[in-house]
């Protein structure tokens, strides 16, 4: 009985553990929670992935990644939501092979690749901006001094030198560079402003150029019914019938625990009759061990057995038809002789 108190002195701390609310919560990608509202975004409905090997995408699945137009910056961009682009990239100006499949944003210009960021999945809330930040894409180009007091570059002026420009011809080798990349100092990044599109008709995604006033960081600004935000569904960690489970146990365990306490100070019970409903359940047991007991006899007579024992007659023969009524016959006068001798 004291292994039984035993062992539920260590179940309870266990189902006492802390609260939920105490652990902490695996983080959803591509996903945010509000600290100031509570609504929880949702991103992974606009990230554009390709279906698995040797699977068929579905019909309405998109197979491109999302496009923005440049308008007067030269070139028009392509971008992905918390996930590479599904393009298939080659010759990424600075970035090392090993990254090209890790590129969520790019450009191509003058027969180049540019990447304006890598991967991220882990967007961000500034006020009540929802912002997702790309970084570590193709090294900047350096600026040449006082370009930054003129304020203004034209679209020209912002090409890599050495990269196909038109000013590669014209330029005398003695002048130096208006830009050149730089491998050690900065690298593109991309900002990308995510906006609520609340219209039903609206595009899944329409993304829009905003500036690049360094030809190093790119703003973008996307509207898409994913950012409005909605509720966040808790996150099933057992299945049903695991929950069934948990819940039964528990009731097992406040049935004997409640029962325990109840014939132990109540009805002063001690050892096993402190178990609950303990003459229902010795009965019990004394029923499946009369059902043992009959079964384990009625299979023991299925078993074959050697001959028993008979009655042997006076000269050793055993007595069998006429012999069994002889020793009758026998034994008759054997005692009307007693008789006799007693009357005498």
């Amino acid at each position: 009985m004291q292994l039984l108190y035993y062992s539920l002195a260590f179940a309870l701390p266990i189902l006492a553990a802390s609260s939920p609310d105490d652990k902490k919560i695996a983080r959803t990608p591509c996903a945010i929670k509000s600290p100031t509202s509570g609504a929880f975004f949702d991103l992974r409905t606009v990230r554009i992935e390709l279906p698995p090997e040797g699977k068929k995408a579905p019909s309405d699945q998109r197979n491109t990644s999302w496009p923005a137009r440049g308008w007067d910056y030269g070139t028009n961009f392509t971008l992905n939501i918390c996930g590479p682009v599904i393009e298939k990239l080659e010759d990424v100006a600075g970035v090392p092979e090993t990254r090209w499949r890790n590129v969520s944003a790019f450009y191509t210009k003058s027969g180049k690749t540019y990447s304006i960021g890598q991967q991220n999945d882990e967007p961000v809330i500034r006020g009540r901006k929802l912002v997702l930040n790309y970084t570590h894409g193709s090294p900047c180009p350096t600026a040449p001094k006082g370009s930054l007091a003129r304020g203004l570059d034209t679209v020209e002026e912002r090409d890599i030198i050495g990269g196909g420009g038109k000013h590669d011809d014209d330029e005398d080798e003695d002048e130096p560079h208006r830009k050149t990349p730089s491998e050690s100092g900065r690298r593109k990044n991309t900002i990308i402003s995510l906006l609520c599109a609340s219209d039903p008709l609206a595009p899944a995604m329409s993304i829009s150029f905003v500036a690049s006033p360094d030809s190093c960081t790119y703003f973008f600004e996307a509207r898409t019914p994913a950012a409005c935000g909605g509720v966040e569904t808790a996150q099933q960690t057992l299945s049903p019938g695991g929950v069934f489970t948990v819940i039964g146990f528990i009731a097992i365990l406040v049935y004997l625990v409640g029962g325990c306490v109840y014939q132990r100070t109540v009805m002063h019970q001690r050892g096993w009759r402190q178990l609950p409903n303990y003459s229902l359940w010795a009965g019990i047991g004394g029923f499946f061990r009369d059902i043992f007991i009959i079964a384990t006899s009625s299979c023991a007579r299925l078993l074959p057995s050697r001959q028993g024992y008979s009655r042997l007659s006076a000269n050793g023969i055993a007595g069998s038809g006429r012999g069994g009524r002889g020793d009758s016959e026998d034994e008759n006068r054997l005692i009307d002789q007693l008789d006799e001798e007693w009357d005498d």
